[in-house]
Order: C-alpha cells, then sequence, then structure tokens
C-alpha cells in the first residue's frame, strides 16, 4: 500500500509559482509528499508536456495532473477533492 500521495508542483519560478506552493504546502498533510519541479529543467518541461500541463503553475497528484490545472490556475476545493489534506487509511494484514 503506498504510504505517501505523491504531489508534485511544476513551477517556473515567479511570484504565482512560490505563492502555489506555499498554498499547497499549507494544505498538506503527513500523507502527502510535496515535490517542487523547475520547469527551465528540459526532462522536466518534457514530462510537463506528455502529462498535459500547458500552463503554470500546475499540481499533479500521483502521476495525474489535477483537474484544477487543467486550464489555468489551482482550485482548493478540487485539489481537496482529490486527497490533499487528508490522511490516508492504512490497512491492516
Amino acid at each position: 500500500m503506498t504510504s505517501k500521495r505523491k504531489i508534485e508542483i511544476f513551477s517556473a519560478g515567479c511570484i504565482v509559482c512560490q505563492e502555489t506552493i506555499e498554498q499547497v504546502r499549507n494544505m498538506a498533510c503527513s500523507s502527502c509528499e510535496i515535490t517542487v519541479l523547475d520547469m527551465h529543467e528540459p526532462s522536466v518541461s518534457k514530462r510537463a508536456k506528455k502529462l498535459g500541463i500547458q500552463s503554470l503553475p500546475a499540481v499533479v497528484i500521483d502521476g495525474r495532473l489535477a483537474d484544477c490545472c487543467t486550464n489555468r490556475g489551482i482550485d482548493e476545493s478540487v485539489l481537496r477533492a482529490a486527497g490533499v489534506g487528508s490522511p490516508l487509511a492504512h490497512s491492516k494484514f
């Protein structure tokens, strides 16, 4: 079972991107693992293109572009609905 929700923030380093990074970090819980990716890196921008990222900042949760990022900007309610800020349930085997 996955112990962490993988949250990736694609950023160009601008003020808007920094505000998004802060917002997602403030929303995060112990089940969230946040990575900030620099779009100036060729490998990052190539991956962003494969994920369908068309504007920045963009948030990817567990390998899937968050619905709020398919157009422009982020939407906290959409991120929360995707699980950001909610601990994962642990099963006992």
